[in-house]
């Protein structure tokens, strides 16, 4: 069983972002899958799970910048927390493959990420959508068809104006 299904209410009718985060439900799942075979496919399936993850983060931050987030704002916090704890996860697996501990940490990762994922998703990733949305802003050109106002506040909340 998949740690988590791609379903609509994951969807947030932003193309580019939905296939990214399309992909990282799949990798997320084949790490799962490859927890149960050889460390070997284990490590590049979190490998490949990891890089996906730096540049889905990083993407989504460069948009941010782009709408007028300040560099400080609870998305790209969580942003930062989450790949922190996937790259040591990942760190830990390539010092010592044969520990069964560092398996047990990568389990943890895919339970942990699978229960994270739709509420930032919901929430974070779809105030930010909305933000774009409200811009007119496309991600393949990262261009605004209103721009920001440099004048206004930076966004310092998850997607709106405060956390809360």
């Amino acid at each position: 069983m998949a740690a988590i299904t791609w379903t609509e209410t994951l969807a947030l009718q932003q193309p580019r972002m939905d296939t990214t985060h399309r992909e990282f439900v799949d990798l997320l799942n084949t790490v799962e899958q490859a927890l149960d075979g050889p460390v070997d496919l284990l490590q590049a399936a979190l490998d490949h799970f990891t890089q996906h993850t730096v540049e889905h983060f990083a993407q989504e931050d460069a948009w941010m910048a782009q709408l007028g987030f300040a560099a400080e704002n609870c998305h790209g916090f969580q942003h930062q927390s989450v790949l922190q704890v996937v790259q040591e996860v990942q760190r830990r697996l390539h010092a010592n493959p044969a520990d069964d501990a560092n398996r047990a940490l990568v389990r943890d990762l895919v339970i942990g990420l699978a229960q994270w994922f739709p509420g930032h998703a919901q929430n974070m990733d779809a105030a930010l959508a909305l933000t774009m949305q409200e811009h007119g802003f496309d991600p393949e050109t990262g261009h605004a068809a209103r721009t920001v106002d440099p004048a206004a506040a930076p966004i310092t909340g998850c997607g709106s104006s405060s956390c809360g």
